[in-house]
């Protein structure tokens, strides 16, 4: 995650910050309000570092964050580099202390495995995604001639 020092422009401040959080926090630790680029309403969100995660929550008084809003966000809090994701959790597992409050998650110690990028989409022009098609559909039908599950 970037020095939360660096978005200090969207950090929220004051008597009511410390009331809830207990501080303002810092290049680690904070609670901000960003325009939406989508309608300039306010995003709120609370990011922290800490017990081997980056964790970013992001709500919105009426409606959940969509997935311009949250891009935007992560574009914001995270690193070009960097590989954040959303879960899907067991039902089990559900916490829910705002109805419409989305995360963005990090593990610190470890790489979020990912799939192939032509799992996802394939290409970055039309002529390279047929080429890579026609490259995926041939070792897909050789895989399966050869008795292995795609």
């Amino acid at each position: 995650m970037r020095n939360l020092h660096e978005l200090d422009a969207y950090r929220m401040r004051g008597r009511a910050v410390v009331e809830i959080y207990g501080w303002e926090g810092d290049e680690a630790v904070g609670a901000f309000t960003v325009p939406s680029p989508i309608d300039r309403a306010p995003l709120v969100i609370v990011a922290s570092a800490g017990e081997g995660w980056d964790h970013v929550s992001v709500s919105r008084k009426n409606r959940c964050p969509n997935w311009q809003e949250m891009e935007h966000v992560a574009g914001l809090f995270f690193r070009d580099d960097e590989t954040a994701m959303q879960l899907h959790v067991p039902a089990s597992d559900h916490v829910n202390a705002h109805p419409y409050c989305l995360h963005w998650w990090r593990p610190l110690d470890q790489l979020i495995p990912r799939p192939p990028s032509v799992f996802v989409g394939i290409g970055k022009s039309p002529l390279q995604s047929a080429q890579e098609a026609r490259m995926m559909h041939r070792k897909v039908m050789s895989d399966m001639r050869s008795g292995h599950a795609p």
